[in-house]
């Protein structure tokens, strides 16, 4: 993992110092992130457990209308049906929202959006299936099973005082976990490789105003033919996007350098910055135009026969 504290604050950030880091991507390119803090991830967290209990409200109203309107008997076969239903439901709810949302394209849920924070991956390559199940697997063990257990013990009225200060302490230790840490990280986090950081807005510069006035802003010095282009996708065009718009030269030599080697180009010789605008333009064109007949490319990896 290549990941280093950044010394220098960002323009636009208004953010701690401290939270700011240099990610490096698989392409060697390093980009400015801010981590989220860790207010700014609990508050996310109470947000999207006030939208799962405003679901499961909508569910309990639901059944309480049903069980009502066809008389059905609470303690029998199929009122006991019910319970195993309801908690089934519950534990896919809560397990469904949080995989649905960080699986998309945004990568948050409703109340990281609201907040303006993300899941990123720690080694600056996209976001895998496999890391975040398992970071929300271990939310089960963090946050759901201590509250399920003493909610339903309350239910059943055998909770006690002790139960009660157990389940407390258990969500306390994993609730505060990322507070005694530098980069924000619960538990999940550490298990999947992932962190929490800011989520910035894309802005639109002067590179490219709409795919109208691509083409006047190519140069005749470099054209890329279709095979270089689809070396690439949206998520390589994004990492270059921002590069381009911090403006980094050291970042722009090193994917400049990495391009040219996945092209088979000679680096050197040439303008770099020049390089990088056409290259973006024409890749930027290129993903459009697929997208019109129906055909993405999520990144590299994601290869269209």
């Amino acid at each position: 993992m290549a990941c280093n504290a950044s010394q220098s604050r960002r323009p636009n950030g208004g953010y701690s110092p401290k939270l700011h880091r240099l990610m490096v991507t698989p392409e060697g390119v390093g980009l400015n992130i801010h981590i989220a803090s860790a207010g700014a991830r609990a508050g996310a967290v109470v947000l999207d457990l006030v939208f799962i209990i405003l679901i499961m409200l909508v569910y309990g109203i639901l059944l309480g209308i049903i069980i009502s309107n066809f008389n059905i008997d609470e303690n029998g076969s199929f009122g006991s049906f019910l319970l195993v239903f309801s908690i089934i439901f519950w534990f896919v709810l809560r397990n469904a929202y949080f995989l649905f949302f960080e699986l998309g394209s945004k990568s948050a849920t409703w109340g990281k959006r609201i907040l303006g924070i993300r899941v990123a991956s720690r080694n600056g390559g996209r976001l895998t299936k496999e890391s975040i199940i398992a970071r929300n697997l271990v939310r089960e063990i963090e946050l759901f099973l201590p509250l399920t257990y003493v909610i339903s013990t309350s239910v059943q009225g055998d909770i006690s005082n002790y139960a009660v200060l157990a389940g407390a302490i258990w969500v306390a230790i994993f609730l505060f976990f990322p507070f005694f840490n530098k980069d924000r990280l619960r538990c999940g986090d550490l298990v999947a490789g992932t962190w929490v950081v800011h989520a910035e807005k894309a802005k639109m510069t002067d590179i490219v105003a709409s795919s109208e006035s691509m083409t006047s802003q190519i140069s005749t010095d470099y054209q890329f033919s279709d095979a270089e282009l689809d070396i690439y996708g949206e998520y390589e065009l994004k990492t270059l996007e921002k590069v381009l718009r911090e403006d980094n030269a050291d970042a722009e030599r090193a994917v400049y350098e990495a391009i040219c080697n996945k092209l088979g180009w000679m680096p050197g010789g040439g303008d770099e910055r020049a390089f990088l605008e056409n290259y973006y333009t024409q890749l930027r064109a290129r993903l459009e135009g697929g997208m019109r007949f129906g055909k993405r490319r999520a990144d590299k990896f994601d290869r269209q026969d």
